[in-house]
């Protein structure tokens, strides 16, 4: 099992190298190249996944908010190891599809490595890692219906990074902006539904 990333950049280094290395990428591979108590990771690279192009896949948005909910659930009872059903670990993209990801996303996560990093640090742990859990529980339940609209996935997606991230700096200053911007897609995302 690798070391646990500590940004953004390690993050999509530990998924270019397993692209690098075999044809399809399994959730269960990533799982195990974040390491597995990956939690933070994980909540940062579903929703790049998901404001990637390869997000544009049908029914990936909410297979992906599924699976971010199953994480969270996980956080919010407060388990140390990540742990995900052999049907969800053997679901697999293309190496091909990984790396476009991963290169659409390298400037995001280059700009968030420079401006996010261990402020406020208790504000990343125990209960308040719980309350995020939360959180992005709610978020991710947001997703399945703005699937429905174009690009709208990317609202919550976003607010899940944020607290994803947060958890994997230790950035507590951030923490607080991802309640935030939760609060403002949850708003985002009824208004957009409100006027279908």
């Amino acid at each position: 099992m690798a070391d646990e990333p500590h940004s953004v950049g390690d993050i999509l280094d530990a998924v270019e190298k397993l692209a690098d290395e075999r044809d399809r990428i399994a959730v269960g591979d990533v799982v195990e190249a974040l390491g597995s108590r990956g939690f933070g990771p994980f909540l940062v690279v579903m929703p790049l996944i998901d404001i990637s192009p390869v997000g544009s896949i049908p029914g990936l948005p909410t297979a992906m908010a599924a699976v971010i909910m199953l994480i969270a659930v996980q956080m919010a009872f407060g388990r140390r190891h990540l742990w995900l059903p052999s049907f969800v670990r053997r679901r697999a993209i293309s190496a091909e599809k990984a790396k476009t990801a991963v290169d659409k996303t390298r400037g995001v996560a280059r700009f968030m490595d420079r401006w996010f990093h261990g402020r406020l640090p208790a504000l990343t742990k125990g209960p308040f890692v719980r309350a995020a859990a939360v959180g992005v529980i709610v978020l991710a339940c947001a997703v399945p219906p703005l699937e429905l609209l174009p690009l709208a996935t990317t609202i919550p997606m976003l607010a899940i990074a944020a607290f994803g991230l947060a958890i994997t700096v230790r950035d507590g200053a951030l923490m607080i902006a991802a309640l935030v911007l939760a609060v403002a897609a949850l708003g985002v995302g009824a208004g957009l539904l409100g006027n279908r």
